[in-house]
């Protein structure tokens, strides 16, 4: 067990000493989500709940639902809640992400959903059965977390996922089923590098045709964060501020 920092220390993570941990997609995640003033998000596989207790750091206006299957994950990511005197704004239930019928009573109506899918679909399974769990999906697993959030979502509510780039097209086809306004904001390691990482946002039940925003690069060429990054990942900005900045990173 660990205790970490995030958000340059403002706020506290426990996560396991070996297996999954958070690393910067959760926090990435939680700054690009769209919540109106004083609305419910919901998490869909929160893990510990990095992304979840970011969101909530950044807008205290806020109710932050989390869905975690995993128990011993669930179990830290309520103890944090609690540690950052969030638990009365962040709740947390261990259930499957992708069987809203298992989810508590009432969870659903959301004006966000935010996801941090499993990601690998083949390929060797780490050895560690938590980390296994949250990194490797089976074929169909984007598709039902997808098909979740468009249950759990209000009218015109917003989806927010952070994937690999190599999974857009995929991506793609299933939010053409039920969202719209979709959104792609590339996510590039170091410039000149070829982005690794997407961010998707749609809207629930919208036609307005896809955008490519413009996209944030994580490094500069020696290896510390670029403004645009640390804005988000330091200084707790949502990614729209950043991105609508003339800032080194930004591009």
């Amino acid at each position: 067990m660990s205790e970490d920092g995030l958000l340059d220390g403002r706020l506290r993570l426990l996560q396991p000493g070996a297996g999954y941990r958070a690393a910067i997609d959760p926090v990435l995640l939680a700054a690009a989500a769209r919540v109106a003033e004083g609305g419910r998000a919901l998490d869909l596989g929160c893990g510990t709940g990095a992304a979840a207790l970011c969101l909530a750091a950044r807008r205290p206006d806020l109710r932050v639902c989390g869905v975690e299957l995993q128990p011993e994950y669930a179990a830290l990511a309520r103890r944090s809640a609690a540690i950052n005197a969030m638990a009365e704004r962040v709740e947390v239930a261990e259930a499957d992400a992708a069987n809203p019928a298992a989810w508590p009573e009432g969870w659903a109506g959301f004006d966000a959903a935010l996801a941090n899918p499993p990601f690998f679909t083949g390929g060797s399974r780490a050895p560690d059965a938590g980390r296994a769990a949250a990194h490797h999906a089976g074929a169909a697993d984007l598709a039902a977390w997808v098909a979740a959030a468009r249950r759990a979502l209000a009218p015109k509510g917003t989806l927010t996922l952070i994937l690999p780039a190599a999974r857009l097209g995929e991506a793609l086809a299933l939010l053409s089923r039920g969202f719209g306004a979709v959104q792609a904001i590339p996510l590039w390691p170091k410039p000149g590098r070829a982005a690794k990482r997407v961010i998707l946002r749609a809207e629930k039940g919208r036609r307005t045709p896809f955008a490519l925003l413009p996209g944030l690069i994580l490094h500069g060429a020696g290896g510390n964060y670029t403004v645009a990054a640390a804005r988000i990942l330091r200084g707790m900005e949502s990614l729209d501020a950043v991105l609508d900045s003339a800032t080194e990173g930004v591009c």
